[in-house]
């Protein structure tokens, strides 16, 4: 079993979003291990990219901070062998095809094998169009996450029955970012999953309190939060961290 695997081993998983380097690879290390010390079974690293498209304008923003602080992928890199010296829980990536295809699909996914990596999530990759990425991650032992979304209607059995690591449902159609209602029949998404594989599925999209974090993982193995978490980094800054580490321990609470 994958490292990711075995985050949904002793229950509900909670996987919280970070854009690294917003507003700098200090206060995301802080947080990171903030979050770890507050229960976070999996922590997806976002890269900062010029284009993000999946994201709302909260992690537009944290991107735009990112970037104008002058973080490259090779920094991340960086990051993420620190972060290796100190914590075990499984490490993804969600970034654009374009960083991944730009940096060299083969060296990017080398150095997620020996930086510790565990798998990647690419929002802009089509399902029919996965098999550019597929071998070369399949070649380094880096899951590549399906996203299923309400959209995806027919293809959620054919999805599911390739996935590896997890799969993340997008509770909602639109960009990321917090809702206040979250009405979609992921139910029924679960159900078909369900059918079609034992791989394990995080919902996410739209969810920030800890009522909405447990209506998540009730449904499904786990939830995944990302815009409520960098709403604290864009009102406290470089003193983020506790605040961060505060707000997983409830989430996590919620869903034990």
């Amino acid at each position: 079993m994958s490292r990711i695997g075995k985050a949904f081993e002793s229950g509900k998983a909670f996987i919280p979003f970070i854009t690294c380097g917003d507003p700098d690879l200090g206060t995301t290390k802080k947080a990171v291990l903030e979050m770890v010390a507050n229960g976070a079974d999996m922590i997806e690293l976002g890269i900062p990219f010029s284009d993000p498209t999946a994201e709302g304008p909260v992690i537009q923003s944290a991107n735009v901070r990112a970037l104008s602080g002058g973080v490259t992928t090779d920094d991340v890199f960086e990051l993420v062998k620190e972060l290796r010296r100190e914590i075990d829980i499984p490490l993804v990536f969600m970034t654009y095809a374009n960083v991944v295809f730009s940096y060299g699909i083969d060296e990017f996914l080398a150095k997620c094998n020996s930086y510790g990596i565990d798998g990647i999530i690419l929002p802009d990759l089509p399902y029919e169009e996965k098999e550019e990425f597929a071998p070369t991650c399949r070649k380094y032992g880096v899951d590549l996450i399906s996203l299923i979304a309400p959209t995806s209607a027919n293809r959620i059995a054919m999805i599911a029955k390739e996935a590896e690591g997890f799969i993340y449902i997008v509770s909602s159609l639109g960009v990321t970012g917090t809702r206040s209602e979250i009405n979609t029949d992921l139910a029924s998404i679960v159900e078909v999953i369900r059918s079609s594989t034992d791989v394990p599925c995080a919902i996410g999209f739209g969810i920030s309190t800890p009522e909405q974090a447990k209506r998540m993982a009730d449904i499904a193995d786990g939830a995944i939060v990302g815009s409520a978490i960098v709403k604290y980094l864009e009102r406290y800054g470089r003193e983020a961290a506790p605040y961060i580490g505060e707000y997983v321990k409830t989430m996590k609470d919620a869903i034990r």
